[in-house]
């Protein structure tokens, strides 16, 4: 067994940042995300919140400072504030055992009306909602549930309760590229950040990406033609690159893993709610993590696991969509690994 070195993977990248996804369930169904009639895992076959829970701090105590819950969405969980609270503790915690900078989430806000006071006392400071449109019916539509008021809501909630909120929007061509220009202005009015990003080929759906498949570069040229851009140095420790928009006076994010692919810097891993590590989200490698959790010795087990998807995480990412038809790049479901 080796010791608890940081986590360094074979390209030399250090690896800080844990997206932890806490269940594959999600209220709603976007029609680029999964099909209507999802088929969601077997709840005996998802981690406990208290093997969660040791896993996050197994992954601090290998130097990993920034952990995302995600999903699915993370909020249907039944008892996930408790797992949010015992996350929480380790912010800035000084014991020996690493501690965390900074615990985030990504929802789609449906249920920030009942959570977003809990998760600020628990120690989130700042949260990603996904918001593809602002338009009700385009919003049911893409949904499959007619949810945009409460969404309305939980972003108001979230800012109420002293959260920083970035809105994550899917440019869609067809469904919401003559709307993006007013999303970001009305995320920008809210005092929120907006993020494009890019539609990725995982998971079969029903209908074809290649039809919806919005190449953000022609995005910021549209965008550029309207409003002046201006790039920022900000940083998340994600795959955003960022831009200052001078006439809202807020700041813009454009997430490109089809047409700028960012993996020379990733930082990251992706832990799904069954205990699967996967070293890259556009791979297949991955590592057991639950099998560690449950073995007769699960600290020299999960020391071991981590010390494999360092060697295993690959260069970059292979996704593309070129052509109608094609097939998706992985079968699982962004749901399935997490956000």
């Amino acid at each position: 067994m080796s010791t608890l070195s940081p986590l360094v993977d074979q390209f030399q990248r250090r690896i800080t940042y844990l997206r932890l996804s806490v269940t594959d369930r999600c209220d709603l169904r976007c029609a680029y995300c999964m099909p209507e009639r999802m088929t969601f895992l077997p709840r005996k076959d998802v981690l406990s919140l208290d093997e969660m829970h040791d896993l996050a701090l197994g992954f601090i105590a290998r130097g990993i400072t920034k952990i995302r819950l995600t999903g699915g969405e993370p909020l249907v969980r039944r008892d996930m504030i408790d797992l949010v609270y015992a996350i929480g503790r380790r912010i800035a915690a000084d014991d020996g055992h690493g501690h965390l900078e900074e615990l985030t989430l990504t929802t789609n806000g449906t249920q920030l009306p009942e959570f977003a006071d809990d998760l600020y006392r628990a120690g989130v400071r700042r949260i990603n909602v996904s918001l593809d449109t602002l338009d009700r019916d385009t919003f049911a539509r893409l949904t499959r549930r007619d949810s945009l008021p409460q969404v309305l809501e939980g972003l108001a909630a979230a800012k109420a309760a002293g959260l920083r909120v970035k809105l994550n929007t899917v440019a869609l061509k067809g469904v919401n590229e003559y709307e993006i220009a007013d999303i970001i202005a009305w995320a920008h009015g809210q005092g929120f950040d907006a993020t494009l990003i890019e539609v990725m080929p995982l998971g079969e759906v029903e209908e074809d990406r290649f039809d919806h498949y919005l190449p953000l570069v022609a995005v910021q040229d549209d965008l550029a033609r309207r409003w002046t851009l201006t790039p920022s140095g900000h940083r998340t420790g994600g795959p955003a690159r960022y831009w200052d928009v001078a006439e809202t006076g807020g700041r813009l994010g454009l997430i490109t893993p089809l047409t700028n692919n960012f993996c020379e810097g990733c930082n990251r891993i992706r832990v799904t709610a069954t205990g699967q590590l996967y070293a890259c989200l556009g791979g297949n490698e991955q590592v057991d993590l639950r099998a560690a959790l449950r073995s007769d010795d699960p600290g020299a087990a999960l020391t071991d696991a981590l010390d494999l998807a360092m060697k295993i995480k690959p260069a970059r990412h292979s996704f593309a969509i070129d052509a109608p038809g094609g097939a998706p790049a992985l079968t699982r479901h962004m749901s399935m690994t997490g956000g």
